[in-house]
């Protein structure tokens, strides 16, 4: 009897584990499921910190209301975290210029999809602004002067103003004075207002939004030159991420309206007309350019 009342025991202790381990099993389980309910967004740091949180307040707003899910912003201190963090899953969606487009579908094997871009993304620019009394011009003007661009993984702050220097004959690493890195639009424009740089290549959209608020003296710091159109910004995320949250959060973009209170102040903040689809093919010619400057690694 005893020995019956051991094995009963022993039984007893095995479905005590078994259930204890199936719990275990479940909790974790259930804190998956809580940590896929949060979408975590970040943006290549190509404004100050508190300005990129502030245009994305908004938007954050919306998607929780679209999606049924939290959203949370995770700033980055570089663009190159920016490509880690999607490329590894630690965060799942991205702003992403498009040369960190680039960089982060290289890294990822080809597994990074571009959801939409703003209509003005199809032809985006970059310009090169000068002190007014300089005596700069043109782009050939540029020999044996400073210049500054925005961050080494810039599309519209580095890579395309590169790319048309080098078109232009101008190779900036032996025809130039100096060439530095502002690490940021906004900080180019200082840089060339301060009299620290010649001259500062910048995305076209922050120019303009410094024209517009008054924070640039438009009399002491001009435009010499405005480059063709390619495309440029996307928001992005992993293949991974469940067809069904990609599709919501595309919709959610493409429904942005500028006719609606909401929609206004959003794409407002944004500096965009609309929302379009996109497409990794849309990014070649990006490709294409960051490989003939010998940028793509």
């Amino acid at each position: 009897m005893s020995s019956l009342f051991s094995r009963l025991g022993r039984v007893a202790r095995r479905v005590a584990l078994a259930c204890g381990l199936g719990l275990c099993s479940s909790l974790a389980a259930l804190g998956t499921a809580q940590a896929q309910s949060v979408l975590r967004v970040t943006a290549i740091p190509d404004e100050s910190p508190t300005e990129l949180a502030r245009k994305f307040a908004p938007l954050g707003q919306y998607l929780e209301a679209k999606l049924g899910m939290k959203v949370e912003w995770t700033p980055v201190t570089d663009y190159a975290a920016a490509v880690e963090t999607l490329v590894n899953r630690k965060i799942d969606l991205a702003w992403f210029g498009g040369f960190t487009f680039v960089q982060a579908h290289v890294r990822s094997g080809g597994k990074m999809i571009p959801l939409v871009q703003r209509e003005e993304d199809e032809k985006f620019r970059s310009v090169f602004i000068t002190d007014a009394a300089s005596g700069i011009t043109k782009l050939e003007d540029l020999k044996g002067k400073t210049l500054s661009f925005g961050s080494q993984s810039s599309t519209s702050g580095h890579l395309m103003p590169r790319n048309y220097l080098l078109a232009a004959k101008i190779d900036p690493d032996t025809d130039l004075k100096r060439v530095s890195f502002s690490g940021a639009h906004d900080a180019t424009i200082a840089a060339v207002a301060s009299g620290k740089v010649d001259a500062g290549a910048l995305n076209i959209s922050v120019w303009e939004k410094f024209v517009a608020d008054k924070k640039v003296d438009t009399s002491k710091v001009k435009v010499f030159y405005t480059t063709p159109g390619y495309y440029d910004y996307n928001w992005t995320v992993h293949a991974d991420m469940p067809a069904d949250l990609r599709n919501k959060l595309q919709q959610a973009f493409l429904a942005l309206d500028a006719s609606t209170p909401q929609g206004k102040e959003i794409l407002g903040l944004q500096r965009a007309t609309r929302f379009i689809p996109s497409k990794p093919e849309n990014y070649s010619g990006i490709r294409a350019a960051a490989e003939n400057a010998g940028l793509l690694k």
